[in-house]
This record gives C-alpha cells, sequence and structure tokens, in this order.
C-alpha cells in the first residue's frame, strides 16, 4: 500500500491509499479519484515528506516522555472533513446500487461485458479488493462502512 497527498484543482488537500503506484495512475486516469470535499475528478498528487522510519525511537520535544505514555493525544474530527464524508456517503448512496457482497462477482461481470455497466457499492475482502485492481476492474475504497452495519 502506498499513501499519497492529494490535492484537487480547487485547492482542497487530502490523503489517499493506493495499492501502488501503478493502481493511483490507472483510477486516476479513468477518474476514480476524486475530491472529498467538492467531488472533482481532476486530482494531482502534491508534494509530501517521505515516511522515514529510524532504529530509534525518539521521544517528542516539546512533551517529557513520561506524559507521552500516560496520556495518549486524541484529537476530535475535523468538522469539515466529517461534513465531506457525510456528503460522499449521500452522494453514493444516491447515485449507485448496494449489492453487499456481490461487489466483486457484480463488478466483474460488468467490466466482462456481462452485466450493464451502472454504479455500485458494497462489501469487499482486502484481498479480493486487490484482485480487482490487478485485474484492471476499476473500484475504489469508499471511507465509511454501509449503514446496515452501523449502530
Amino acid at each position: 500500500m502506498i499513501r499519497y497527498s492529494l490535492k484537487c484543482e480547487k485547492g482542497h488537500q487530502f490523503e489517499s491509499w493506493f495499492q501502488s503506484a501503478g493502481a493511483y495512475q490507472s483510477l486516476a486516469a479513468t477518474g476514480f479519484v476524486e475530491c472529498p470535499m467538492c467531488g472533482s475528478p481532476k486530482v494531482e498528487k502534491s508534494l509530501m515528506s517521505p515516511g522515514v522510519s529510524t532504529s530509534r525511537k525518539k521521544a517528542n520535544p516539546t512533551v517529557p516522555a513520561t506524559t507521552q505514555a500516560q496520556h495518549p493525544v486524541i484529537s476530535a474530527p475535523d468538522p469539515k472533513m466529517a461534513e465531506a464524508l457525510r456528503a460522499l456517503r449521500d452522494h453514493v448512496e444516491a447515485n449507485s446500487d448496494y449489492v453487499g457482497r456481490n461487489f466483486v462477482k457484480d463488478a466483474t461481470a460488468m467490466h466482462l461485458g456481462d452485466m450493464p455497466v451502472r454504479s455500485i457499492y458494497g462489501e469487499v475482502a482486502p484481498e479480493d479488493a486487490k484482485k480487482l485492481i490487478e485485474d484492471g476492474i476499476p473500484a475504489v475504497p469508499l471511507p465509511f462502512v454501509p449503514k446496515s452495519k452501523t449502530n
């Protein structure tokens, strides 16, 4: 998996994970990478710092090590991001058919021309999602679970 910092034509910045650099390029070329804030498909990679791991753990210089262990910092969700995710979910649900665990079967059938093409969403195991991408079948992971799975 690879994480990219992305930026849309309107300047919204966000991050997303992709199976590989090729998977990002394939999805972006077909318009399947969209800004979660405004829905723009005109998205490009932006500058990001690489994740570098070292053999030594460094303590945060502004917080003593004992405080870090005793009081982990958890921030509240960004209200703008929460609203963008809600809007994305509403858009997907309004414009797509929920196929549940049949997602892989239906997406493959549409890709092969055995079923009429339509927008769908559903549930996919990680290994099946990887296989879809490897087979060139356009699929994008969504950052939410179906409402049937929530309380």
